[in-house]
């Protein structure tokens, strides 16, 4: 199954990637580092989300209707002039109901480790949100999920099966933390200090040079 990881580094990644750049005014760097932590822990969120019927349902619900992956059909037109402000404000809807009381907390965290402030971290998740979604409802069709009894493994299978990830993940959005799981999950996502290898920072690297 397509993952995450495999999003950023494809065609369709770099043309997100540069798109969401010039949209925010930030470097492709700094916005890639924004987004391989943004979109794990939006999805990491979903997926916590989807653990109860409700939650499970309503997002099948948005899935089916308004977000089944046609945003990322012409990527050029919606980047083409600046995002749309109606995007952006879809985006800004999708991540307080994902994220609910842990906009904050994910926002600043994300902020403290690109070294971007709050406010350009948040205009990029505003446009990021909508795509991630866009992406969660193509590879839906593609997976032929059709229930949302099976919504939470196909998340799980995109953020790649990682039960310790999708702990620290909710750790984060629990806000039960002083900030140190952003370090453990960047180090997941963009290799970290730790040395760790196969993250994220090395495929995103094969495209930003």
């Amino acid at each position: 199954m397509s993952g995450i990881l495999d999003l950023l580094n494809s065609d369709l990644g770099k043309q997100i990637i540069s798109g969401v750049s010039s949209d925010s005014n930030q470097s492709e760097s700094k916005t890639a580092d924004v987004m391989s932590m943004a979109l794990p822990l939006l999805m990491g969120a979903m997926k916590k989300n989807a653990t109860t019927p409700e939650g499970a349902e309503g997002l099948m619900n948005a899935l089916n209707t308004k977000h089944d992956g046609s945003i990322l059909d012409n990527l050029g037109s919606l980047f083409e002039g600046g995002v749309d402000n109606s995007v952006k404000q879809d985006g800004a809807g999708i991540l307080k109901h994902v994220l609910g009381n842990s906009e904050n907390n994910v926002t600043n965290a994300i902020s403290q480790k690109s070294g971007l402030d709050t406010s350009s971290v948040m205009n990029i998740l505003k446009v990021a949100a909508p795509l991630v979604l866009g992406y969660l409802g193509k590879q839906q069709k593609q997976q032929q999920v059709q229930s949302s009894s099976g919504i939470e493994g196909l998340l799980g299978g995109i953020l790649g099966g990682d039960n310790k990830q999708q702990s620290m993940i909710e750790s984060l959005l629990d806000g039960n933390n002083d900030g140190s799981v952003i370090d453990d999950l960047a180090g997941m996502f963009l290799g970290g200090s730790k040395g760790k290898s196969g993250g994220l920072g090395s495929l995103l690297g094969g495209f930003l040079k």
